[in-house]
């Protein structure tokens, strides 16, 4: 049976048009997206106990009628606003020095930029917001209609996520995200996205809700159901979604999965084509799973 790898049907005649030339590859855009975790209650028994069961992920279903990847389960997450590195957002956690390590980037302000596209996207498109008013502390309850008065003018980009920190109050907790991996978007797509994944445990006190003009529908999932869902080809997704979740499987808790991040390879993963008699061979460096053999007439 097939499984939900996400594979547009125009990909083959792009390969070609990269490899003979003809396709000049566009700049990938940096981008950030977060993998939110809560914990999952097992059903609960006669005396009212409910044990802890492995923690689920929050998942949103992009539209069909999106550009880029429609139909595809994904994480909340979008492009960094250069706003963003403007000025120095009041922040905790780690410095912006050590982000610019661990993340493998040039400068602190690129840190931030990064990191800000992280928590910002989570409260467009979750309204979950990784901010409170001091370094130990998150908001509680981001509904009201003053929340999504500003929640709107960020999506409109009316608003820089920075300038919404200062206006609020509000300090970036970096120290509730951890960096899991990197991925770009291959030479051969038009859209190209140079993307970091971040994990996070949802806080205590705030909710999940589908934000985002993007999705059609958001689920609270475990990781390795959804990973069984996409091998019964029930879910589609792109390879990073589902190479990201099959890592996040062998973790009981948001917590030790945060732990885990640090030890996650934040090496860039760059898909490959070539050549190989007269079939175009496609890989992802590392991730053997999602290979494709693409004949002169299609793909198998």
């Amino acid at each position: 049976m097939a499984n939900g790898q996400w594979y547009p049907p125009e990909w083959p005649d792009r390969i070609r048009a990269l490899a003979s030339g003809e396709l000049i590859p566009a700049t990938p855009r940096r981008a950030a997206t977060v993998m939110l975790l809560r914990e999952r209650r097992e059903a609960r028994d006669g005396a009212g106990n409910g044990a802890v069961g492995a923690p689920e992920v929050h998942m949103l279903r992009r539209r069909a009628s999106m550009a880029f990847a429609g139909g595809a389960y994904a994480y909340p997450g979008g492009g960094v606003d250069p706003r963003d590195d403007d000025h120095l957002v009041r922040w905790a956690g780690p410095t912006r020095a050590w982000w610019a390590a661990r993340l493998g980037v040039d400068d602190e302000a690129a840190a931030q930029a990064i990191v800000c596209a992280a928590v910002r996207e989570t409260y467009e498109e979750a309204g979950v917001l990784l901010a409170g008013p001091t370094a130990e502390t998150v908001v509680g309850d981001t509904t009201g209609a003053d929340w999504e008065a500003d929640r709107e003018a960020l999506v409109a980009r009316d608003l820089s996520f920075a300038d919404f920190l200062d206006r609020r109050g509000l300090i970036l907790r970096s120290d509730l995200l951890g960096a899991w991996a990197r991925w770009i978007t291959p030479e051969f797509e038009p859209r190209r996205y140079d993307t970091f994944f971040f994990v996070a445990a949802l806080p205590k006190g705030q909710r999940t809700r589908n934000a985002s003009t993007e999705a059609d529908r958001t689920v609270w999932i475990r990781p390795a159901d959804a990973a069984a869902r996409y091998d019964a080809g029930e879910l589609l997704m792109m390879p990073p979604t589902i190479a990201t979740l099959r890592a996040l499987s062998g973790y009981g808790t948001p917590s030790e999965a945060l732990a885990g991040a640090s030890a996650q390879d934040m090496t860039p993963v760059l898909a490959e084509a070539r050549l190989v008699d007269d079939e175009l061979v496609l890989s992802w460096p590392g991730h053997d799973e999602f290979t494709k053999r693409i004949a002169p007439g299609g793909a198998r």
